[in-house]
């Protein structure tokens, strides 16, 4: 079975508060009683020394006879006498222990087998058989017994003085008890249940629900072993939460490694396709060179053909190295304040001759806006927007470039009128090697990179890139946001 330290506390308490009353009541009774004991063996003694005095006088001064004779003839008035002075019932005994002289004649005879054998050795002695004193006390003269006094009285005063003392410790006992025993069990409850609220903030702590304040404000140790519970909760507390922060951490960097891992399959599967097609169709004219090396037509198509496969292996290789850079090399950014008008309108005068030949007119709506980034990363964030927009337009298609300056940013729509990008894809487009129309993209030379590279160098300049479908008309249209540029 087990107990609570409540209980166990109060089991104590009565113990000890019993033992204590008990034992403190008995000392003091035990004192009365000797007090007492003393008390009458003096006045006994007193009593005794008188008669012994009284019988030695007679003896002497009287007739000189034999102490048994003595005893027999002045027995009988000693006692009387004797009785009549002390107030007290006396019986004389000679030498031999036969009763000589009693001041109550009529009265019972007492029992002293006990107690004359010790008086006739020269010995004091006396019994009490319930409220009756019987003290025999030896009489001698010249070293000689003569005789012994025996006083008969009744002590039911002073029993009856220890009995009501008794009575009194008893029922002042029993209430102090009782008082001391709820004061103190008020007393050992409230620290029970100081230690049971420690114990429960320790099992709290254990169940991972923190505590906001100590459990006890108390000033005394237990109040200070409160504020240390508190503190180890607090320091717990912070290191757990440091822990699930490290744990979130391990959590997103393995994600980040599955998915490094699975673009870099995807990655090195798709630049290995991208390769082959070129590197086939260049093989493939290789083998017919071989085959047929004096067919004009045929050198000349070849020439034609690996020509562009070769720069098209240029670009990829070229778009590959820079994305890989963009990622690897994310440091290597120089952030100044660029005039958005100004590269715009520059970038388009550089795109100007390969929209001619893909019969394209680049319109431009540009407002005075200076923001901040790298001036290669925005060149190139454009240059490769309008290529994308140029190439994968309609025949006589527009291209048409516009900012607009917010509170704290500035906003680059460029929009095509091609066929668009459906909305369940547009999230893809930033991935490496993907493409809307795997077809058109080889006819233009396109290689999926570009917009990857767009994106991840947008988000180094602090950007946001997205696609939108034109309300007015058919197309793409890329919208790229960047910060403006504080002016002091």
């Amino acid at each position: 079975m087990r107990f609570s330290l409540k209980w166990k506390l109060t089991g104590f308490l009565a113990v000890l508060l019993v033992f204590a009353i008990g034992l403190l009541s008995f000392l003091v009774l035990q004192g009365i009683s000797n007090n007492q004991r003393r008390e009458m063996e003096h006045a006994m003694e007193q009593q005794a020394a008188v008669a012994e005095d009284r019988i030695l006088q007679m003896y002497v001064t009287g007739t000189q006879v034999d102490k048994e004779a003595f005893m027999r003839l002045q027995g009988p008035a000693l006692a009387r006498e004797l009785g009549n002075v002390s107030g007290m019932r006396v019986i004389l005994y000679d030498a031999n222990g036969k009763a000589n002289g009693d001041s109550l004649i009529m009265a019972e005879k007492p029992d002293v087998r006990r107690t004359l054998p010790f008086a006739l050795q020269n010995k004091i002695a006396y019994e009490i058989q319930g409220d009756v004193l019987d003290y025999l006390a030896p009489v001698v003269s010249d070293q000689q017994q003569l005789g012994v006094v025996h006083f008969q009285t009744s002590v039911g005063s002073q029993q009856l003085f220890y009995r009501s003392m008794l009575r009194l410790f008893l029922f002042a006992g029993a209430a102090v008890l009782i008082v001391s025993f709820m004061f103190g069990w008020i007393y050992m409850n409230r620290q029970a249940n100081a230690i049971h609220a420690l114990k429960n903030a320790t099992e709290r702590i254990r169940r991972g629900d923190y505590l906001a304040e100590p459990s006890l404000k108390r000033k005394d140790e237990l109040g200070e072993l409160s504020g240390g519970i508190f503190e180890m909760n607090r320091a717990i507390q912070a290191n757990v939460l440091s822990l699930h922060a490290e744990q979130e951490k391990l959590i997103q960097t393995l994600e980040t490694l599955r998915q490094l891992e699975k673009r870099q399959k995807d990655f090195i599967h798709n630049i290995s396709h991208e390769f082959k097609t070129p590197l086939t169709s260049i093989r493939a004219y290789a083998d017919l060179l071989h085959l047929y090396p004096d067919d004009p037509a045929l050198i000349q198509d070849a020439y034609a053909s690996i020509t562009k496969e070769t720069g098209r292996l240029y670009d990829l290789v070229e778009r590959v190295l820079r994305l890989a850079a963009a990622e690897k090399y994310a440091f290597d950014h120089h952030p100044e304040e660029v005039d958005l008008k100004e590269l715009l309108t520059d970038v388009c005068a550089r795109m100007k001759g390969k929209a001619e030949q893909f019969g394209i007119t680049i319109r431009q709506r540009l407002e005075p806006a200076v923001i901040v980034g790298d001036r290669n990363n925005l060149t190139h964030i454009f240059v490769n927007l309008l290529d994308n927009a140029i190439k994968y337009n309609v025949a006589q298609g527009e291209v048409t470039v516009s900012n607009a300056a917010g509170e704290e940013d500035a906003v680059v729509r460029i929009r095509d009128t091609g066929v668009g990008i459906p909305e369940e894809q547009r999230d893809l487009v930033f991935e490496p090697f993907y493409t809307v129309n795997h077809d058109r993209a080889r006819k233009s030379g396109g290689s999926g990179l570009g917009l990857a590279l767009v994106k991840q160098l947008t988000l180094q300049n602090d950007g946001r890139i997205g696609i939108e479908t034109p309300a007015d008309g058919p197309g793409t249209a890329f919208i790229v946001t960047f910060p403006l540029a504080r002016r002091h």
